[in-house]
Order: structure tokens, then C-alpha cells, then sequence
């Protein structure tokens, strides 16, 4: 009888060790699942960030394209204007 006793003992041990081991494991679990949950919000804020600052790219590509055409627009003046003073002094050689 007294192995029935120790067998029922052991038994109740081993189902003590298995009950708090399953209370360690839950409890990591929990806290696994709050760091999972600061993950995902970083994850999200950080792709936002990303959201903004492409669109602060496009923005500025956009505006150094813009600016690219005015230089170019008053280069194009600048010589067109040489041009022209140089066909009026030639016009003023030929009226001489």
C-alpha cells in the first residue's frame, strides 16, 4: 500500500511542478504578447514616418524640377536678350 501512497504522491508533485510550470509559461506569455502589442505600435509609427517623409521626397523632387525649369526658362531669356542686342548693334553698323 505504501507504494500506491508514494506513487499517488509523486504523482501529485509532479501535477504541483506541471501547474506552476503552466503558470511561469502564462505569465511569460502575457508579457510576450504586451511586447508583441509596443512592437506592432513602433512598427506602425515608424511606416507612417516612412508615409511622410516619401511624400516630403516627391514634394521636394517636385519643387527641384520646378526650379530646374526656371533656371533653364531664364537662361533661355538671358540668351534670347544677347541675341537680340547683338542683332540690334548690328543693325545700327548697317544703317551707317
Amino acid at each position: 500500500m505504501s507504494t500506491t501512497a508514494d506513487q499517488l504522491s509523486k504523482v501529485v508533485e509532479k501535477t504541483e511542478r506541471l501547474i506552476a510550470l503552466c503558470s511561469a509559461l502564462q505569465e511569460e506569455n502575457d508579457l510576450l504578447k504586451l511586447e508583441n502589442q509596443s512592437l506592432a505600435v513602433a512598427v506602425d509609427a515608424g511606416k507612417e514616418k516612412t508615409k511622410e517623409l516619401e511624400e516630403r521626397v516627391r514634394v521636394l523632387k517636385m519643387a527641384k524640377s520646378f526650379s530646374e525649369t526656371n533656371e533653364k526658362t531664364l537662361d533661355i531669356k538671358q540668351k534670347i536678350n544677347e541675341f537680340v542686342q547683338e542683332i540690334d548693334k548690328c543693325i545700327v553698323l548697317l544703317k551707317r
